[in-house]
């Protein structure tokens, strides 16, 4: 299989009266359902306290990550969403060149221009990867930061654990190395890293995570970031005063204590995308093995055919797409309509 990708374009914002209505919009690959009972629960009870003001610098929230993850609560930064804390990683590096894969997740773009960083690409292999090879070809005395995503986004793919670790290895310790696993709870045991242990070895890296994918939290923005000394020293002085909401310290101590309601729920979108991924290959789409709650639809024409369908999705220049799985209704109606592109 050979996957070619090119970054995505921005969405036209003019109003179109002919345009087909949105029966399923999977472009942002949110969890298709509501946040657990359990959780909603504990958020609607934080908010009658909406009133007063969070935390001036969090460290509640920071207390029961670390707490959850078996680390020190000065290893971990928090901050609005996984896209916030990579700008409060950003900020703290200050100038020269981010090099990560393209495509990959947007924000990093643009967080890159915001915050005045030269973004250096590199594009992925054949197969949708990483290409750690160019990658650390790519490493010069500019480079201030690495992004890496692990599943990847969009194509859903993931990186070897040895070959990262021998990545890391032939990288500068004076070059920070952030590895992206907003996906990480859709991966099976087997296929986790061993974060303390790459932690300990490598002072340089950092781990980036959110409740906005499997938890389903996406509209609370909670992320973090987990790294050792100096370097999560300075991201941590970017925090934004006030800038953890209470509800935020309820719906993860609670999410954390569904931990059974949400394997059951991760194991059921899984299942949805592998089956998914089945019957849009037996149709002649050659969509990538993913690790992720999206499918990589190669293209030309998928996209296309998806919007004429009322299915928004997140599509590229070349007509490929990257979709949200989970929701079966919205499965059989992405078959419905690439069925007979091929």
């Amino acid at each position: 299989m050979t996957v070619r990708l090119v970054e995505p374009t921005i969405p036209s914002r003019r109003f179109h009266p002919t345009a087909t209505p949105t029966l399923f919009d999977l472009g942002l690959s949110e969890n298709p359902f509501p946040p657990l009972p359990s959780v909603l629960s504990a958020v609607t009870g934080a908010l009658t306290q909406a009133n007063r003001y969070p935390e001036f610098l969090p460290e509640e929230l920071p207390r029961i990550i670390a707490d959850h993850l078996g680390v020190s609560p000065d290893d971990v930064a928090v901050g609005a969403g996984a896209t916030g804390v990579a700008m409060q990683v950003i900020r703290a590096l200050g100038g020269g060149e981010l090099l990560t894969s393209t495509p990959t997740f947007d924000g990093y773009p643009m967080l890159a221009e915001m915050a005045g960083m030269t973004l250096v690409p590199v594009a992925l292999d054949p197969g949708g990867n990483q290409d750690l090879t160019a990658l650390r070809r790519g490493v010069n005395r500019r480079t201030s930061l690495i992004v890496l995503c692990r599943p990847h986004n969009p194509t859903g793919t993931i990186l070897d654990a040895a070959d990262l670790g021998s990545f890391l290895d032939a990288v500068p310790r004076r070059v920070p190395v952030l590895i992206d696993e907003a996906y990480v709870e859709f991966l099976d045991a087997a296929d986790r890293l061993d974060v303390h242990a790459l932690l300990h070895r490598h002072p340089n890296l950092l781990i980036l995570r959110t409740f906005s994918k499997a938890y389903g939290l996406a509209g609370l923005r909670i992320g973090y970031c987990v790294g050792r000394g100096k370097l999560i020293e300075r991201i941590r002085r970017q925090q934004l005063p006030f800038g953890t909401p209470t509800a935020s310290i309820a719906a993860v101590r609670a999410a954390y204590a569904a931990g059974p309601e949400l394997r059951d729920r991760v194991e059921r979108i899984n299942r949805e995308r592998d089956l998914l991924r089945t019957t849009l290959r037996a149709c002649g789409i050659d969509v990538p093995h993913s690790y992720a709650n999206f499918l990589y639809l190669p293209g030309p024409g998928v996209a296309t055919a998806l919007r004429r369908a009322g299915i928004k999705a997140k599509a590229y220049p070349d007509g490929s797409a990257r979709i949200t799985v989970g929701d079966p209704a919205a499965g059989h109606a992405v078959h419905a309509a690439l069925a007979n592109l091929r």
